[in-house]
Parts: structure tokens; C-alpha cells; sequence
């Protein structure tokens, strides 16, 4: 078992937890105005994409190592370049947030940098490890 096959069933336990937020009966979730945490919203589409991103990642764990760099690359690249574009924009566009909303504008950026932090977070460190810790 090798560094990137372990870190690919990591983004599969994350992946699936995001995808539960919405459904876990724990008080401070999910606040009155449907946010998670108080500043995002997530929807079943939202939902369904972590779900695919975490089959996805839980797959690359189970195939090979290789498998486990290909998913952690491009997965990386993506959510990586969704969380930058969030950033600017207030709306990513895995789901399609730019296409539906355009340009979003939040209360203030530290709202939106919350917002995006977990994109930027996971998108960077799936990018780190695919080729810092690329050793079998």
C-alpha cells in the first residue's frame, strides 16, 4: 500500500462526508438558511458530484498506485482551479455555479474565502501529493 493509494482513500472518506452534510442530524451544520457551516449551501447536484469525486478517488485507492496519481492530479487540477475561480468570481463551475449565478457577490471576503477554502484546500494538497509523495 503505497503514500498516494492511502491519501486517495482519504479523499474518498472526505468526499463522502461532504456529500452527507446536508442529511447528518448534528446541530450546527446545517444553519435555518440551509448553509453548511453558515456559508455555503449544498444541493443534490453539489451532493452528487462529491459522491462521483469520492467513487472515483475510492476506485484509484483500490486499482493501483498509478490510478492513485491520475486521480489525485486531475482531481487536484480541478477543484484546485474550481476554488481559485470561486475566489474571483463568488461561483466555481463543477457545478456549474458560474453558468447559474455569474459573478456572486458575498458579504465580504473572508465569507467567500470560507466558502472556497475547501476546494482551494483539497485541490492544493491532492496536486502536493501527487508528486511529492510519488514513491511506491
Amino acid at each position: 500500500m503505497t503514500a498516494l493509494r492511502i491519501i486517495a482513500f482519504g479523499y474518498a472518506a472526505a468526499l463522502f462526508i461532504a456529500a452527507s452534510l446536508n442529511y447528518l442530524p448534528i446541530p450546527g451544520i446545517i444553519d435555518e438558511n440551509g448553509n453548511a457551516f453558515g456559508v455555503f449551501a449544498l444541493d443534490l447536484f453539489d451532493d452528487s458530484l462529491h459522491v462521483a469525486s469520492g467513487l472515483w478517488a475510492l476506485a484509484a485507492g483500490l486499482i493501483s498506485h498509478r490510478a492513485s496519481k491520475i486521480f489525485l492530479t486531475w482531481f487536484g487540477a480541478l477543484y484546485l482551479a474550481d476554488g481559485a475561480m470561486g475566489l474571483v468570481t463568488g461561483s466555481g463551475y463543477l457545478d456549474f455555479g458560474i453558468f447559474v449565478y455569474g459573478w456572486y457577490e458575498y458579504p465580504s471576503f473572508l465569507i467567500k474565502f470560507a466558502a472556497n477554502v475547501p476546494h482551494l484546500f483539497l485541490g492544493g494538497f491532492a496536486l502536493f501529493s501527487a508528486f511529492m509523495f510519488d514513491r511506491k
